[in-house]
């Protein structure tokens, strides 16, 4: 097919991956590029809320995920100190008649995994692995793409740069300014659903909030596993997901004093941990110019107390398919199109994100009026709070 049809992604991440599958079901040739050598099951939980998991039913991959989901049947929010329950909400069958879609917990490599199978069973799409792209440069009707190793570049319709957190091109692009630390630090885990307290072992998400830290659990595995992220106020500002931490160091982070002996406990049950110190970016003005443009975490990292990372990237995935199908042979028209569409509220979430990250983990007579409000909030003004993020549907 002619390069007035083909769109080079770079990066094959969850929104990469997601945006091949929605271009070729508009009818793009896609050549999907990743700078790494294999595509490794890194990372940790996900909440797929409606908004993100309506698109990937119309993805076609829905039965790929069934035998890895779990779909929660409720959200749990206690107070650290007490394991007093704050606010529950139902989740589940009710979430999924309120909002058409369902709400499902996974691990983020079986939806990787998901993911991938259906590109390689996807006519169409051209996964490049080891391959960086390295540069671009606007020509008459498309993009003229670099890559290394080295090789003649690519002529291309568009470039949708992917390429996360820490994005070459969105500073190609024009973007300088170096992604900020939150002040947080993530540890990660996944425990063994046998080895940890029966408790937890229940369909649910449970939020923790405590002093200067909250833990997050839920299972994923089709429930053969807990996934723990536990979240702590740190200076520590090393980039990458797998740096390794001990149980007692975390520990230490978790008081007696502070944290029930139920948390305490779930935390002592896992054997290995991980831990990502915690960026996000302001919202940006413009993602792109030309006929390229940002997606994903290069266009708007954020923190994750909104549980919608992977969600936007799937987002900006149906919205960018609709536009460049829209408008096929003006690859700069749809791409401002689909950025006028998506810079408004991915800018809504990243702040919404950061904002919750301070409510999380308030202390003092704050955190005491925080939990009063939950308490007479209930749960189900407590799921309506977010009608506006997950009644979305693509354009």
């Amino acid at each position: 097919m002619a390069a007035s049809r083909t769109v080079i992604v770079a990066g094959a991440g969850i929104g990469g991956l997601a945006a091949a599958l929605a271009l070729a079901q508009r009818g793009f040739e896609v050549t999907l590029i990743e700078a790494a050598h294999r595509l490794e099951e890194v990372g940790a939980g996900l909440q797929l809320s409606p908004n993100a998991a309506r698109v990937l039913v119309a993805l076609g991959i829905e039965a790929r995920l069934k035998p890895h989901v779990v779909v929660p049947e409720h959200l749990a929010v206690r107070n650290a100190r007490s394991g007093r329950m704050l606010a529950q909400a139902v989740l589940g069958a009710s979430v999924a008649r309120r909002y058409g879609a369902p709400y499902w917990v996974i691990h983020r490599g079986d939806l990787q995994t998901a993911l991938c199978e259906a590109v390689a069973a996807t006519p169409g799409i051209a996964l490049q692995l080891g391959t960086r792209v390295e540069g671009f440069a606007a020509k008459d009707g498309g993009v003229a793409v670099s890559t290394s190793p080295g090789s003649q570049p690519r002529e291309a319709h568009a470039l949708i740069a992917a390429d996360g957190l820490w994005s070459t091109l969105r500073q190609r692009l024009g973007h300088r300014a170096a992604p900020r630390s939150a002040g947080h630090t993530a540890w990660r885990t996944l425990i063994p659903v046998d080895a940890a307290p029966k408790s937890f072992a229940l369909p649910a998400v449970n939020l923790w909030l405590g002093h200067d830290a909250h833990l997050v659990h839920y299972p994923v595995k089709a429930g053969r596993m807990i996934n723990v992220v536990a979240i702590v106020c740190d200076d520590w500002r090393e980039p990458g997901w797998t740096t390794p931490g001990a149980t007692r160091e975390l520990l230490d982070r978790f008081p007696a004093a502070h944290w029930h002996a139920s948390a305490r406990d779930l935390l002592a049950a896992a054997t290995h941990w991980q831990k990502w110190a915690l960026f996000d970016c302001e919202p940006l003005g413009a993602w792109g110019n030309g006929p390229a443009t940002l997606l994903g975490d290069a266009a708007h990292p954020m923190l994750p107390y909104l549980a919608q990372g992977a969600a936007m990237a799937i987002e900006d995935a149906a919205v960018l398919a609709a536009c460049l199908g829209r408008s096929p042979d003006d690859a700069p028209s749809a791409l401002r199109a689909y950025e006028a569409m998506r810079l408004p509220r991915t800018a809504r979430v990243q702040r919404s994100a950061r904002r919750n990250g301070s409510v999380y983990h308030m202390s003092g007579a704050a955190a005491a009026v925080r939990s009063l409000a939950l308490m007479a909030m209930g749960g189900d003004r407590l799921i309506s709070r977010y009608d506006w993020l997950y009644q979305w549907t693509p354009a």
